[in-house]
């Protein structure tokens, strides 16, 4: 199992979606993608996007304003 970390500090909704998205087209089914975001909407819509694409996800607040955002295929 791969797991790709993305540092996606200071960049605005759905930015660090899009980067997920193409990094998890290149990987296998049980690969972990990593999104680090300060983006208080990234919890909300990274649920939505990730039911619809029909990811496991998990959203961590790991710090006041700090988002770790674990998208498996």
């Amino acid at each position: 199992m791969e797991v790709k970390d993305l540092d996606c500090l200071y960049e605005p909704c759905p930015i660090p979606l899009v980067r997920a998205s193409q990094e998890l087209k290149k990987m296998k089914t049980g690969d972990i993608v990593v999104l680090h975001s300060d983006q208080s909407c990234i919890g909300v819509m990274a649920e939505e996007w990730a039911k619809q694409n029909n990811y496991e996800i998990k959203v961590i607040e790991v710090d006041n304003g700090e988002w770790e955002v674990y998208i498996q295929k």
